[in-house]
C-alpha cells in the first residue's frame, strides 16, 4: 500500500510540474494570418500571455487589419483552452464568430463561451478580459457575416455552399 501512495504522490508532482512549466511557457496556439491553410493553425493551446489592457476599447475598427486574433476561453476542467480565429468588426462592435461547415465537427471554444461567456483576447501583443455577448438577432447575425466574407474575401469561395441551416454562432465583443 505504500509503494501505490508513493507512485500516487509521484504521479501528481509530476501532474503539478508539467502544468507549472506549461503556465510559465504559456503554450498558446500558433498565429497563422490564414487559419484555413494548414491544420497546425487550427491547433489549441492554453494561456495567452501578453500586456493587459484594463481601459475600454471606443474603437475596434483597427482589427479591420488584423487576420487573426487568439482567444482563451474557460473549459470545465479548469485548463484554458485558447485559439487563434478571425474577427470582424461590423456597426461599431468587435465580433467573433463560427460556422459549423462539417457535420459533426464542433468547436470547443463556441461551447466554453456558451457556458461561460468570460474570455481573453489577444491582438497583437495586447490582452483584453471581456464577457462575451451571444448575438441571436438574425439579421445582425447576417450582417456580422457579410462582414466577414468581405474581410476574409480570399477565403470566401470556402463559404459559398453555406446552406441557410447550417449551424453557426456570433458572439459580440463588449467595449469595456
Amino acid at each position: 500500500m505504500k509503494t501505490l501512495g508513493k507512485i500516487i504522490v509521484g504521479i501528481l508532482v509530476c501532474l503539478v510540474l508539467v502544468l507549472l512549466v506549461l503556465r510559465i511557457t504559456g503554450f498558446e496556439p500558433r498565429g497563422c494570418p490564414n487559419i484555413y491553410v494548414s491544420w497546425t493553425c487550427r491547433l489549441p493551446g492554453l494561456w495567452l500571455k501578453g500586456d493587459l489592457v484594463t481601459t475600454p476599447v471606443t474603437d475596434w475598427s483597427f482589427t479591420d487589419k488584423i487576420p487573426t486574433v487568439k482567444l482563451q476561453t474557460h473549459t470545465w476542467y479548469l485548463l484554458p483552452h485558447s485559439v487563434t480565429i478571425g474577427c470582424v468588426y461590423y456597426n461599431g462592435h468587435l465580433y467573433l464568430s463560427s460556422i459549423y461547415m462539417r457535420p459533426g465537427v464542433k468547436y470547443r471554444w463556441n461551447e466554453d463561451v456558451i457556458r461561460d461567456p468570460r474570455v481573453r483576447l489577444k491582438i497583437g501583443n495586447q490582452l483584453y478580459d471581456r464577457t462575451l455577448s451571444y448575438v441571436t438577432d438574425p439579421a445582425e447575425k447576417a450582417a456580422v457575416f457579410q462582414a466577414k466574407f468581405k474581410k476574409y474575401s480570399a477565403i470566401e469561395p470556402l463559404f459559398h455552399n453555406v446552406s441557410p441551416d447550417t449551424t453557426s454562432n456570433v458572439f459580440r465583443v463588449p467595449d469595456n
